[in-house]
């Protein structure tokens, strides 16, 4: 399958901005196809989660980006937003792909995974994709070893995309790409940049540059 090569992460900090959902609309337009904006927000209540999922599902399928939903399968499909990304410790990749099928779903499903063993079991279960790091050393999880872009390489084969996160930014991008990854997903190199939508494209040229 086709997916967005950059996937912007935002927690509840972010989500929090007065700005958000404009910047987030305004993200999507400028980079299409190019962009997933991921809503991990753990303290957040379903109702106000599902309101910013249902208005950035709606910019996303009007400019062919993805709004995706993480850990919530029950927002995602109630929003008709275009992924649901699970971790680790959430709703089995495998039940998860049963619901979808039963709800008629069109939905991408993504796991996050550390390992390439654990990249593989999600791929068995039914994951559209996944999410692999942690890449380089990051403030987001600063007790997290750093794998390298070795953790990517060796993944390339799991057969289906591979996205990269961990300290990943304009600079470091390249080298995602060179080693297979189908594209990367950031934090702080958007949202603490002055300008995220602007940051945003800095990180999409530096990957189509590679």
């Amino acid at each position: 399958m086709s997916i967005p090569l950059l996937h912007v992460v935002a927690g509840d900090a972010q989500a929090s901005r007065p700005d958000f959902l404009e910047v987030g609309r305004t993200m999507l337009e400028a980079r299409g196809a190019d962009l997933a904006l991921h809503l991990r927000l753990k303290n957040a209540p379903a109702s106000r989660l599902l309101d910013l999922a249902s208005d950035l599902s709606g910019w996303a399928a009007a400019t062919g980006g993805w709004c995706v939903v993480n850990e919530r399968l029950d927002v995602t499909l109630a929003a008709r937003a275009q992924a649901v990304q699970l971790g680790r410790t959430g709703l089995p990749v495998e039940i998860a792909r049963e619901v979808i099928r039963r709800a008629h779903g069109a939905c991408a499903l993504g796991a996050s995974v550390h390992s390439e063993a654990e990249a593989r079991e999600a791929v068995a279960a039914g994951a559209s994709y996944i999410v692999l790091g942690t890449v380089f050393a990051s403030r987001t999880h600063p007790g997290v070893r750093p794998q390298g872009t070795a953790i990517v390489e060796r993944c390339r084969t799991v057969g289906v995309p591979v996205v990269g996160i961990g300290g990943i930014d304009a600079a470091g991008a390249p080298a995602l790409r060179r080693v297979g990854a189908s594209g990367i997903a950031v934090v702080r190199a958007v949202w603490e940049a002055e300008d995220p939508v602007d940051a945003s494209g800095r990180l999409v040229r530096a990957w189509n540059d590679a």
